[in-house]
């Protein structure tokens, strides 16, 4: 389709490699042997009760800083953002991404658009999927105006969603509120992704998204419902079991690194489908560059670092081995 991107053009030389090494590097994504498992799943309707309701509330709260400890990646209905929203926002995201190849780096800001992956040193490190990376700051601006209105709803409002739920970790831990991502996580520094993944006819080989952990504190997750989200729990890669009603929750690096290692940052990935496309828009909560990382309790597993360090750190991983080192150079 004129909408894809030249994936076999352009990485020609990757998959006639391919076919050199053993076995067809022998990659094994074994969509069909992975266990497919149902996050835990919570209802955020008591958040949004009169402070009558304080047990609830608080229910509410220690199921999140479970959820955030055990697996890391955890699944919320009743969050406030309508039906209506997340329908609206799917269908002009599959607008956007139908536009003509060449279209699609005039449709957001210059550098929003994005595809493959341009650093890949072999059809392992290919991601097969093209994104829209549109900071918040652009979202409420005229730079923006070729957003949907249901686009920017649903940016705002999951915005919110994010500051909300990062604020109840942070008092789970302390013991009491604090302003921390208001006054650091601002809408010059988050940022939406629009995601989509082509179908792949080799989709046993090549990954959607690559096994990774997140670069950030927080990431919200609307997928549709072809699945193809993957994680690892208890050493062992799991298959998400898509929820229709669900937004998906998962912690990043710098959280785990905040909180001295209580909340995980999980490796995941998205495996391709040979014959359907899928879609999702993921929200990430991150800092400004300057802000530092500290762990909130003693003795830290990890020495303090900026964001701007971090990003650095990972980004000349990225150029010398083809993938992500993450936390452990963080490590004391």
């Amino acid at each position: 389709m004129d909408s894809d991107p030249p994936f076999h053009e352009t990485y020609k030389t990757l998959f006639a490699n391919s076919m050199d090494e053993e076995s067809r590097l022998k990659i094994t994504l074994n969509n069909d042997m992975v266990e497919e498992r149902e996050l835990p799943l919570i209802d955020l309707s008591p958040l949004f009760l009169d402070d009558g309701e304080e047990l609830r509330k608080e229910g509410c709260k220690e199921e999140i800083a479970r959820a955030a400890h055990e697996w890391g990646f955890f699944q919320v209905v009743n969050h406030g953002i309508s039906r209506e929203i997340l329908d609206k926002t799917r269908e002009e995201q599959v607008k956007v991404f139908k536009q003509p190849f060449h279209n699609k780096f005039s449709s957001f800001s210059a550098g929003s658009y994005r595809w493959g992956t341009p650093s890949a040193t072999s059809i392992r490190q290919l991601s097969w999927s093209e994104a829209f990376h549109i900071p918040m700051a652009d979202v409420s601006s005229s730079a923006a105006s070729t957003l949907s209105s249901s686009l920017e709803q649903f940016a705002t409002k999951v915005a919110s969603l994010a500051e909300e739920l990062a604020e109840i970790l942070v008092e789970k831990i302390l013991g009491h509120k604090s302003t921390y991502f208001q006054e650091n996580c601002l809408p010059s520094t988050c940022y939406l992704r629009l995601n989509r993944y082509p179908p792949c006819q080799i989709a046993s080989q090549i990954f959607g998204l690559m096994p990774h952990t997140d670069s950030d504190f927080l990431t919200i997750l609307h997928q549709d419902q072809i699945g193809g989200l993957q994680l690892v729990k208890d050493g062992k890669w799991v298959a998400v079991k898509p929820n229709p009603e669900a937004l998906i929750i998962n912690i990043g690096d710098l959280f785990q690194a905040w909180s001295n290692g209580y909340y995980k940052s999980v490796q995941h990935c998205v495996v391709t489908n040979q014959t359907k496309e899928r879609f999702s828009a993921a929200y990430f909560l991150c800092p400004s560059y300057e802000t530092v990382i500290e762990s909130c309790s003693k003795p830290s597993i990890y020495r303090k670092f900026s964001f701007r360090e971090y990003r650095q750190q990972v980004q000349e991983d990225v150029q010398k081995y083809g993938y992500k080192v993450g936390l452990p150079r963080f490590l004391l």
